[in-house]
């Protein structure tokens, strides 16, 4: 279990009282139970803008209320979006192969079979490719072929709206083979209502046959559902606290319109479910604690891009305020890793700018995973979750990961155990991600850190931002083991 006890680098007050009863896993699972009802109840899904939301949204606010929060909901519309059946990707000539694929986030709908005709290629894979991104990438394109575009530079909407303005009759996103990590199945989202071509994705192995096949003719199928409707996001904050240096944490509580969502991410949204009931029997935090529970965050971002645009336009000091914004999206993963987002660049160069403050919020994590002899590894600093909001307008952040589509090596098996060679989670945006994907060794042990990370950061973030509470000394105390108590 996790006590919401005291951190590496940090001083926790003797005048804290820690909650008896903790965030432990099995409460976190409770949530999880509660999640699975929910999909069940309501076509297998919590998609935004559906019932199934509605009804994840209700139980949030239902368990907030019961610990003595007052929640609020912040809506905002958003564009809609699902998918009616299985995306397909074949070549039917010269020679009959069918690929694996999916359907990107805002395609249209379509049955078309065509001449595949590459659009700018770069299959050396020496260098970022550029496929697509410019209007002038389509001189010579042939008008109703299908546009075969290679991921890389810019956004995948960006390079749909540029084959639809080409007329192309379809297109096939591949993935872009420059790294070990840029070779499977890529399927994105196109960020909005861009086109209404289908638009399915590929591996890098099968882009590259479609593209070297002379006389390529390739049939393409989605199906989907598109209209304008209105979801919202869910706050509450601690009644204790300083409210001019805040604490954030979030999780996105959306599910793909495909499946339940209870790893991606009903285990990051119960996780901090948990850790917001056992914060409120605590009788003392220097620093204000905000939970956040985004919506349409599997469209794109939106429910946390929509709160720092709105605090950017109506609000610029309380955004200031918010002293670190801490990020949980998907911490139960099957085949997991124990991934910190590496703020310090020590692992992976990060393709954004990393606020300040950003690196002594990972530090938060990775000393306590440390003291706790817990091995832990970097994950990229990507801006690829609800952290990109603000950490694009100046807020650190971090957050922890246990993996989603990347493959396990067998380094990570050493590390973790489980399987080499595979995804960390297989039913990743699957109908198959229900509780029975959730592994709870994986879960306890990222709740255990999310508890530590929050009262942590609650009492003191003078590291991140040199905002010191009243009466701190500043001098830190060590990593607390689960029940131990400060030092009278």
């Amino acid at each position: 279990m996790a006590a919401l006890t005291g951190s590496s680098g940090f001083a926790a007050p003797t005048t804290t009282v820690w909650s008896a009863d903790a965030v432990t896993v099995d409460g976190v699972y409770e949530h999880l139970e509660a999640l699975q009802a929910v999909a069940d109840a309501n076509d297998g899904n919590r998609a935004a803008g559906t019932s199934g939301y509605e009804a994840s949204g209700a139980y949030v606010e239902q368990t907030l209320r019961a610990a003595g929060y007052t929640p609020h909901r912040q809506y905002f519309d958003f564009d809609y979006f699902a998918e009616l059946a299985p995306a397909q990707l074949a070549q039917v000539s010269p020679g009959a192969t069918t690929y694996g694929t999916g359907t990107y986030t805002y395609s249209g709908s379509g049955d078309v079979t065509a001449a595949v005709q590459g659009v700018d290629l770069h299959l050396d894979g020496d260098r970022a490719s550029t496929s697509g991104c410019e209007a002038s990438d389509f001189a010579g394109f042939t008008a109703g072929n299908i546009a075969l575009i290679q991921r890389g530079t810019c956004g995948f909407g960006d390079k749909a709206a540029n084959a639809t303005a080409a007329g192309a009759s379809a297109v096939i996103i591949f993935n872009q083979g420059n790294d070990p990590g840029r070779m499977d199945l890529i399927v994105g989202t196109l960020g909005g209502i861009v086109t209404d071509l289908p638009v399915v994705g590929a591996s890098f192995a099968d882009g590259n046959e479609l593209a070297t096949t002379t006389g390529a003719v390739a049939h393409v199928f989605a199906s989907t559902e598109m209209d304008r409707r209105q979801t919202f996001n869910i706050v509450a904050e601690t009644r204790k606290g300083r409210a001019d240096n805040v604490v954030m944490m979030g999780a996105h509580l959306d599910s793909v319109s495909d499946g339940p969502g209870i790893n991606d991410n009903g285990s990051g949204s119960a996780s901090i479910l948990e850790t917001a009931v056992q914060l409120a029997e605590v009788n003392k935090l220097n620093n204000q604690v905000r939970f956040a529970w985004w919506g349409a965050e599997e469209l794109g971002l939106l429910g946390s891009e929509h709160y720092v645009s709105d605090l950017v336009e109506n609000d610029p000091a309380a955004l200031q305020r918010i002293a670190t914004y801490v990020n949980y999206d998907m911490v139960a993963s099957p085949n997991y890793v124990i991934g910190v987002y590496d703020a310090d660049q020590s692992t992976y160069p990060a393709p954004v700018d990393v606020p300040a403050g950003s690196p002594e919020t990972e530090d938060v994590f990775t000393d306590y995973f440390d003291h706790v002899g817990q091995p832990w590894v970097d994950t990229e600093f990507s801006g690829r979750s609800d952290y990109q909001a603000f950490i694009v307008n100046g807020v650190p952040a971090s957050g922890l990961f246990t993996g989603a589509d990347g493959t396990k090596s067998d380094e990570e098996v050493a590390m973790f155990g489980g399987t080499a060679g595979i995804i960390y989670d297989p039913s990743y945006h699957q109908p198959g991600d229900t509780l029975a994907n959730v592994d709870k060794e994986a879960l306890d042990i990222m709740s255990n850190a999310i508890a530590h990370a929050t009262i942590t950061l609650a009492q003191d973030t003078s590291a991140i931002n040199d905002k010191r509470s009243a009466g701190k000394s500043g001098n830190p105390h060590p990593v607390m083991d689960v029940g131990e108590q400060p030092a009278a």
